[in-house]
């Protein structure tokens, strides 16, 4: 294991003490896998994890163990993923890559997260050499600048009690444009779209491997609060219960996680204890860089 994934694995009980870089480099410090056997991974979680393991960090980490097997000069443009068990954070997480294809053109893996001899997690992801072809994308929202926003802490002043660990020192750095789901609760709006932008809270190595599976975590960030919004319930506030089934995440074209991009998401349907929400990001110049469509568990009892 490197040092930042020592650190990673470190028994710091919280990360209250922490800045923005050191916890941005606990995260690249999980992200770092340590390579068992050919095709075969181990990762940690953070010590200080919840009774399960985050969905965007076993994604990113299956991401990684995936892209390890891959030439550099093929990016991934595209994954799939199911979250099948919940994961145990206090054990390590294996994960095992199936190298499904190797084309002129596209390389094709599968990767298995394993936990107490069980799959938790499942994850295909498609790599493909760069090429020139047909060029379109969609336009950003006009929002106000990040800076101009307040931050987390700030959004979360009063709520601390019901958002827990949510208000601790995150290596994303997310500043709603939009009130936040637990403020329209109280003030009665129900609105159709969720936007904030995030970035990588410090500075990421110029690795476009580890850019990319930093984004696929925050991606599972606040995309689920599209949903909660439209039904005036949050997280900790109401009784609600919610988790993860899938995720999917589409890469268009090159940017810097550690740079502001807007994550503009909505719900369009509900129904059966399930939703589904969709996103598309943009970086701060409005290219739109990605899209994800994540489908939830939402239980009210």
């Amino acid at each position: 294991m490197t040092e930042l994934a020592k650190q990673a694995a470190s028994g710091l009980d919280t990360d209250g003490g922490l800045g923005g870089q050191q916890v941005l480099d606990r995260l690249i410090g999980l992200l770092d896998l340590e390579r068992i056997e050919e095709n075969i991974y181990r990762g940690v979680s953070p010590p200080h994890s919840s009774t399960r393991v985050f969905g965007g960090q076993v994604a990113g980490q299956a991401l990684v163990a995936a892209g390890r097997t891959v030439p550099e000069e093929r990016n991934v443009h595209s994954l799939h993923a199911y979250f099948i068990r919940p994961g145990d954070p206090k054990v390590p997480i294996i994960y095992e890559v199936d190298r499904i294809r190797d084309g002129r053109s596209f390389t094709t893996r599968r990767v298995v997260a394993i936990q107490h001899g069980k799959a938790i997690f499942s994850l295909s992801a498609s790599f493909q050499v760069e090429e020139p072809g047909v060029e379109h994308g969609e336009p950003m929202p006009d929002v106000p600048d990040p800076e101009s926003l307040p931050t987390l802490a700030e959004r979360a002043a009063g709520y601390e009690d019901a958002l827990g660990t949510r208000t601790q020192p995150r290596p994303i750095d997310i500043r709603y444009v939009n009130d936040p789901p637990w403020v329209t609760r109280d003030t009665g709006e129900r609105p159709a779209r969720n936007r904030v932008w995030m970035r990588a809270d410090g500075t990421l190595p110029d690795d476009r491997l580890l850019h990319v599976c930093v984004l696929t975590y925050a991606s599972d960030m606040t995309l689920l609060d599209s949903t909660l919004a439209r039904h005036g319930v949050y997280w900790g506030l109401d009784r609600v219960f919610g988790a993860s089934l899938d995720h999917a995440l589409w890469f268009h074209r090159p940017f810097r996680a550690d740079e502001w991009f807007l994550y503009d998401s909505m719900s369009p349907t509900a129904s059966n204890a399930r939703a589904l929400a969709t996103g598309q990001l943009f970086s701060r110049d409005g290219t739109h860089i990605a899209t994800v469509v994540q489908e939830g568990l939402i239980r009210v009892p």
